[in-house]
């Protein structure tokens, strides 16, 4: 499904959003929920990767297909690998199978997991057989993803003798790892990390107890993006948020004060107002933290014909695309003037914007929704919109809603 994008002549925003429950809590507490039944989890994530995860979860089927769903792959390799007596192969979609695993794969073996790769070694798809795993010494580069991390301490309080994970060098996107650790105490599991080191306890079984999933900050990133597009006085509410998030992408509300948007929190929610113009200084920001939202903040910085810097980007380069090169492609084609390495983007002032160009989406949802807001300056095709169900089921719904037509075409 290709669909072309335009907005109303007055680009005013006036909007009421509900966005589904994170992602990465949902699938993080499905692991848990799965090990310790006493749990109960609200307002759980509706994207097709939370969906693979639960299927995976629930399914008695030998063969578990998860798509592009590369959390489900991760956290469900350490999740399979503790489970006595089961065989279970993992597979996914193309792109799936040419994203790296090798670092977790070698990471679980060295616990005495049983994994072996069905075709190219050190990728999907994979086959486990789940054995006792008793030792609880690991170590593991920082310098990764923090799924492979956090797929290690999902499963750390099940082991008998719990486990204690030791990160070598430099460690990113911290607040991924400590969302994980702040899950696992708020279950009741014994977790602490300092330093390099990660201590997680073993735990047999925990009090019943109802958790609610915060909206995803990922999802709010393209309303903050409107928003900055739009004219003076635009305003959109969205729930349910809350100011001490666990999700990293909630410095998207300091970040996007440089393009003139305000966030105010109250209860349940936050509203976001376009309250002056945008500051005309270059954006420098290094997101080793929050790297999902980089699309977002590059696409609006283009609208806006802004400069910005962003570095701490290198894990985007094993994402569903390699969204650097994927975002400099793209931005190019619309007349920017952008460079990229393997952690970093550059993109430059502009004043020129090309129309009616089509969007390549690369089977990456961020790359659809992340150019989606430009509609607000110029039309745009989004190639293959369908793709953003991976994380955002409702979100082609919920821009019609603030105002952004969609019309499909071929």
């Amino acid at each position: 499904m290709n669909l072309h994008l335009k907005t109303k002549e007055n680009n005013k925003i006036a909007s009421e959003i509900t966005i589904s429950g994170s992602k990465s809590e949902s699938n993080r507490l499905l692991i848990l929920q799965q090990l310790f039944p006493s749990i109960a989890i609200d307002n759980l994530s509706d994207s097709d990767d939370t969906h693979h995860l639960q299927e995976a979860l629930s399914s008695t089927n030998e063969i578990a297909d998860i798509g592009h769903a590369g959390t489900a792959m991760r956290f469900l390799t350490a999740f399979f690998a503790t489970q006595e007596g089961s065989v279970k192969v993992l597979q996914g979609s193309e792109r799936m199978h040419n994203r790296p695993i090798e670092i977790l794969v070698e990471a679980l073996r060295s616990l005495g997991a049983d994994i072996e790769y069905l075709q190219k070694e050190g990728y999907p798809p994979i086959k486990i057989t789940g054995k006792k795993l008793v030792k609880n010494k690991v170590s593991i580069n920082g310098n990764v993803s923090s799924q492979y991390i956090s797929a290690l301490m999902l499963i750390a309080s099940s082991l008998e003798n719990g486990l204690e994970i030791q990160l070598e060098g430099k460690i990113t996107s911290v607040p991924y790892i400590k969302m994980t650790l702040t899950l696992l105490h708020q279950i009741g599991v014994e977790a602490s990390f300092e330093g390099n080191i990660i201590s997680i306890k073993s735990k047999e079984d925990i009090q019943p107890q109802n958790i609610t999933v915060e909206s995803d900050w990922s999802s709010a990133s393209y309303f903050y993006s409107l928003i900055a597009l739009s004219e003076i006085g635009s305003s959109v509410k969205l729930s349910a948020y809350k100011q001490d998030s666990l999700q990293g992408d909630s410095c998207l509300a300091r970040i996007y004060r440089h393009f003139g948007v305000i966030t105010v929190f109250e209860e349940n929610s936050i509203t976001l107002t376009k309250e002056k113009e945008t500051s005309s200084e270059i954006l420098t920001e290094d997101l080793k933290n929050a790297p999902d939202i980089a699309q977002t903040i590059a696409v609006t910085s283009f609208g806006l014909g802004l400069a910005c810097d962003l570095t701490g980007l290198h894990t985007l380069k094993i994402k569903e695309t390699d969204r650097l090169e994927a975002l400099k492609e793209e931005l190019t084609k619309l007349g920017a003037d952008i460079t990229v390495t393997n952690e970093s983007l550059h993109l430059k002032a502009s004043e020129k914007t090309n129309e009616n160009v089509s969007i390549a989406t690369y089977n990456d949802h961020r790359m659809a929704m992340a150019f989606a807001p430009l509609a607000l300056k110029i039309p745009i095709t989004i190639l293959e919109a369908e793709v953003v169900t991976k994380s955002y089921r409702n979100f082609w719904k919920d821009m019609k809603q603030v105002g952004i037509k969609t019309v499909e075409v071929k």
